[in-house]
């Protein structure tokens, strides 16, 4: 705006001063000159009418301004009321998106709290990933792993004394564990694990490492079913069959699944092969054939106990019958004492009525006796 004011009154200035230059040139020549004379006149002439634009423009000019200060103004409290909207919705947005962060946030943390929770959990499992590979990595603490789970599952289904670990044969063996049966004759169970050979051959990348490991397999199983066979099957002193715990459902199911010859020879070497479930079911069985041989040895009992439960009985019936007839005798007299107190009944109502069955004299007397007793002063 004040540019524009400057621009109006430096354009008025210069024509005022054009004027004013035309005028005093024209001045100097000769009034002599009658053209020069006329054109003085018409240059005095212009130059009031340059004054009088001049002024005419002075007014708008002037005009402009105020128009151009209030179109300021009005632009001013546009932008004023712009800018406290703009102000108001920027606070508003600023205020909202830190709630919204502050809640992200918080939730963030939550699940970071949760994940950290669970890497824990990982970190915790990891260590017992490798704790149990280190175990399965060494022979001896494999072998002392397979049995422990043999013995927890023993000690669970059968009670002491049923079964027994370490048990020495008359050879001198000791298999892991024996389970005595009725008929005197322990049922052997040894435990095996063959891990390495079955790692080897699940995870042989070409047919050549398949096969070679698939042989490994079969090598390092019969040698325990050769074993088991050799050392712990003696002929009247144990059973005919003997238990080969392999304690990993996936081993057991590895070898009946893809060494069906190996599982073939173990059934005629008189070798089972169980898995943890199937040993299991066989400690059941077990149970089943100790409960049906105490039943058995405990028949002369069970029939001396019912001899004397029926002697009870019959003693009983007799005194049952006994206070049968007790009752009887006592029904009967029951009934004679209560026909006796209904005729005393019936007599003390005759009594108290004056009514008797007998003499009339008698009862005249029993009347009169109280009156001549009044008569005679007595009362």
């Amino acid at each position: 705006m004040e540019t524009a004011l400057l621009v109006a009154l430096g354009l008025v200035v210069g024509l005022a001063i054009s004027g004013l230059v035309i005028f005093i040139g024209r001045s100097r020549t000769p009034a002599t000159d009658p053209a020069a004379a006329q054109l003085a006149v018409e240059q005095i002439a212009a130059a009031q009418l340059a004054d009088q634009r001049i002024v005419e423009l002075s007014a708008r000019v002037q005009q402009m301004g105020e128009l151009l200060h209030q179109a300021q103004g009005r632009l001013q409290n546009s932008v004023n009321e712009r800018l406290d909207a703009v102000s108001l919705h920027l606070g508003t947005s600023v205020q909202t998106a830190t709630k919204h962060t502050t809640e992200n946030l918080q939730k963030l943390n939550e699940r970071l709290a949760v994940i950290d929770h669970a890497q824990k959990g990982l970190t915790d499992l990891t260590s017992q990933v490798t704790s149990l590979r280190d175990v399965l990595s060494n022979k001896q603490t494999r072998g002392a792993f397979g049995q422990g789970r043999m013995e927890a599952i023993i000690q669970d289904g059968l009670p002491k004394g049923a079964y027994e670990f370490q048990y020495t044969l008359r050879n001198g063996k000791r298999p892991d564990c024996v389970v005595l049966l009725p008929d005197q004759r322990p049922l052997v169970i040894d435990a095996k694990f063959p891990l390495e050979a079955v790692t080897a051959f699940r995870d042989g990348k070409t047919d050549d490492d398949r096969r070679l490991a698939a042989q490994r397999v079969r090598q390092d199983v019969m040698k325990h079913i050769n074993d088991i066979a050799e050392k712990y099957l003696c002929p009247g002193e144990t059973q005919d069959t003997a238990l080969m715990f392999v304690p990993s459902e996936s081993v057991y199911a590895e070898l009946h699944d893809g060494f069906d010859d190996i599982v073939q020879k173990a059934y005629r070497a008189q070798v089972m092969m169980v898995s943890p479930t199937l040993l299991m079911l066989a400690i059941q069985v077990i149970q089943q054939i100790q409960k049906d041989s105490q039943m058995r040895e405990a028949t002369d009992l069970i029939r001396t106990e019912v001899g004397h439960m029926m002697k009870d009985v019959k003693l009983l019936s007799e005194r049952v019958r006994k206070l049968q007839t007790h009752f009887g005798q006592a029904n009967e007299d029951l009934g004679n004492i209560l026909t006796s107190a209904n005729r005393i009944e019936k007599r003390a109502s005759k009594i108290e009525e004056l009514e008797f069955d007998g003499d009339e004299t008698l009862a005249t007397n029993v009347i009169a006796a109280p009156l001549r007793k009044v008569g005679a002063g007595e009362f």
